[in-house]
């Protein structure tokens, strides 16, 4: 099935739902436990900035840090299909690299 639909959709397909489920396995923000039903998809790049809706730039979050993405700092990338936050300044001067641990063991993270 196609799983990369470009600007074609701002929504998620069945198709891209359950990759998401398989790749993140939950809510892919570090520490959060929250399952892959309990979670939305959130464009990294926004749909509103000429973000696509491809796999490359989605993520499962939950509602929680779904909000805290939108209305904060933080800043997600994918790194070897890996979810990666780097937090905003005043949560960690360093802006150090995180990913959540829960569902997976750690990739390594370039600086």
């Amino acid at each position: 099935e196609v799983l990369d639909l470009g600007r074609t959709k701002r929504t998620v397909s069945v198709a891209q739902r359950k990759a998401l489920h398989t790749r993140d396995r939950g809510c892919a923000f570090p520490g959060c436990g929250r399952p892959p039903k309990w979670c939305d998809a959130h464009h990294v790049r926004h749909w509103s900035d000429g973000g696509d809706t491809d796999l490359a730039n989605l993520v499962l979050l939950c509602r929680t840090h779904h909000s805290l993405v939108h209305h904060s700092r933080w800043q997600i990338s994918l790194t070897g299909g890996v979810p990666t936050f780097i937090p905003p300044r005043h949560v960690d001067p360093a802006q150090l690299p995180r990913q959540n641990l829960l569902h997976r063991p750690p990739t390594s993270i370039a600086a």
